[in-house]
């Protein structure tokens, strides 16, 4: 049996939701009522909630493959918002490891635009009460790739590394979590980004718009490891900028409508039979143990989350169609009103 919310906890809300996939204008304020926990779940009054390039997928359904697993017709869950940072209200029944009152970060399955969300206690991690909910709302999803990504490239320290992408929210924290590893950072980023990258611990920064796998500036066998975190450039140009027994880890891709990355996935597979130079795509999972580590840097000050502009959350949609056009500068973060 649940155990009681606190007394101040509403019946009912208003949350951003959709009921069928299109772009941002789907999404509209209606009334919900405030869901309760199940058994090993919690209720979380919403403090921050991070947004990523998966809720605007999400929000249109493209590929069309993800609706298999989200929603045929229209999405499962109606409210986009899956990085959260909120207060813990109510408790499960089977919740031992948490309390009211607790200040906790996780990644949900969605619903953080909204006032409550549930989460599955195993999900939630503390925050340091020295790292701010808007701050912690941006690591869950971004940070964990760029985690898992640098686990995948398997670089040694003093390794040289390019990230192509890495203004966005996973290319700032691959940058620097690298740098933070004792890697050579190289990085391919728009023009308006190149000074973050560098200050975040980029070495030498390019402007992709004039700067691309096969250019001079970026000479074959130069990297130990390449990320591909834009999804754009010829698989053959990013293996030929490995050095032997170097590593291209695809963190994204584009692709066709139907089935979205898989195609170039299953190119780099081929492009990997009897080379040296392997092509990884990356399969980025809830981490609540990465998480914990990446709280304890942006705690230490080694790591900070690029939060490009926080919105209200009366401001919600407008928060989506920003970082549906694709031009996000590290994070965006919708904030209780």
């Amino acid at each position: 049996m649940e155990r009681q919310p606190d007394a101040a906890t509403p019946r009912t809300m208003t949350v951003w939701a959709q009921h069928r996939y299109g772009g941002p204008d789907v999404v509209a304020a209606e009334h919900a009522a405030v869901p309760s926990p199940e058994r090993a779940e919690v209720l979380l009054k919403v403090r921050a909630t991070g947004l990523n390039a998966a809720d605007a997928r999400l929000l249109r359904g493209d590929p069309l493959l993800i609706r298999l697993f989200f929603g045929l017709r229209r999405p499962k869950h109606a409210v986009r918002g899956m990085d959260v940072a909120g207060t813990v209200v109510a408790l499960g029944s089977e919740v031992r490891d948490l309390a009211l009152g607790d200040e906790v970060v996780g990644e949900l399955s969605g619903g953080g635009l909204a006032p409550y969300a549930v989460a599955p206690a195993a999900r939630l991690v503390p925050r340091p009460r020295t790292v701010a909910p808007e701050a912690a709302a941006a690591l869950p999803m971004a940070g964990g790739t760029a985690w898992q990504a640098l686990h995948l490239a398997a670089a040694p320290e003093g390794s040289r590394v390019l990230v192509i992408g890495a203004g966005g929210g996973v290319g700032t924290f691959t940058v620097q979590l690298a740098a933070h590893r004792g890697l050579e950072v190289w990085a391919l980023a728009g023009a308006r980004a190149l000074d973050l990258v560098t200050s975040l611990g980029a070495a030498r920064a390019f402007d992709y718009a004039a700067v691309q796998p096969g250019s001079p500036e970026l000479p074959a066998d130069s990297f130990d490891a390449v990320f591909d975190i834009a999804g754009t450039a010829p698989l053959r140009a990013l293996q030929r900028l490995v050095r032997r027994g170097g590593r291209v880890v695809l963190v994204t891709g584009h692709g066709g409508r139907v089935l979205g990355p898989i195609g170039r996935i299953l190119r780099g597979a081929l492009l990997s039979i009897g080379s040296s130079r392997g092509i990884r795509p990356l399969s980025a999972t809830a981490k609540p143990d990465v998480l914990r580590e990446l709280l304890d840097l942006v705690a230490e000050g080694a790591v900070r989350p690029v939060v490009e502009r926080t919105y209200p959350r009366d401001s919600a949609r407008d928060a989506l169609a920003h970082v549906d056009g694709g031009h996000t500068l590290g994070k965006v973060v919708v904030v209780a009103d």
